[in-house]
């Protein structure tokens, strides 16, 4: 009993340290989430708003979900050192329900994708019809064309069905060169077409979204299978510890 003891033993420190090891990559990916959480809420949430047709709570999921995990990654380092198999269960239990939780979240963003797509050209769409230039979703609007130097959903023409053109004209957020654009400019459709950006803004976000799609699903695949890794680890340290009655000192 005790050689075969000795004989295992080099096999649970490997365990140890490649689970050790493990937890701290997956506490590092907690931290991440917890960090682009907190991002999203400051700086993403006008655009969040022009995504979602209410309210959503994509950046607490993210802040909860990278908590979840940063405790858990400590968790998991503090029952790898302790050498408990119910903890190291209890450790592979939660790693499971993180990869069902990511896996069914990959395959829904992926499957709606075109439901996600509809949702943002009419929210867009709702945005420019109540666009005033002063409330939350009418400087995300402007942020948007700004940023991505386009104008309206399909183009610049779209403006010209909203209220705030009969009064203002096209918001100078679409100007190619906001010192070569006037407001006068922008009352006139035939001038303004000189003026701003010709691009709509619909089709920049979702022709990225076609890009990045799968590189983003290749990357919300491949960390949602790294949680079989730390199950497998954490269910053979376990097993090896039961079976040898083997603990850490």
């Amino acid at each position: 009993m005790a050689s075969r003891r000795m004989e295992t033993k080099p096999v649970i420190t490997c365990l140890k340290t490649l689970l050790i090891i493990y937890s701290f990559v997956f506490w590092i990916t907690g931290v991440i989430l917890l960090a682009v959480g907190v991002w999203g809420k400051l700086t993403l949430g006008t655009y969040i708003s022009l995504i979602a047709e209410n309210s959503t709570n994509a950046p607490y999921v993210l802040i909860g979900t990278g908590t979840t995990i940063v405790v858990f990654g400590l968790f998991g380092c503090f029952a790898t050192c302790r050498g408990s198999p119910w903890m190291l269960k209890l450790y592979a239990m939660f790693l499971s329900l993180v990869f069902l939780a990511e896996l069914v979240a990959g395959i829904s963003g992926f499957v709606f994708r075109h439901e996600i797509k509809d949702t943002f050209l009419r929210t867009y769409t709702e945005a420019m019809q109540n666009y005033n230039g002063n409330d939350e979703r009418s400087r995300a609007v402007d942020d948007v064309q700004e940023s991505l130097s386009c104008c309206g959903v399909q183009n610049y023409t779209n403006w010209s069905t909203s209220p705030y053109f009969v009064e203002h004209g096209i918001p100078p957020s679409c100007c190619m060169n906001t010192s070569d654009c006037n407001p006068q400019d922008l009352r006139n459709m035939t001038v303004a077409a000189t003026k701003v950006n010709q691009k709509g803004c619909y089709d920049l976000v979702t022709s990225f979204m076609e890009t990045n799609m799968g590189i983003i699903a290749g990357v919300a695949f491949g960390i949602a299978f790294s949680q079989l890794i730390g199950m497998l680890l954490a269910c053979c340290l376990s097993r090896f510890i039961t079976a040898n009655q083997y603990e850490m000192v």
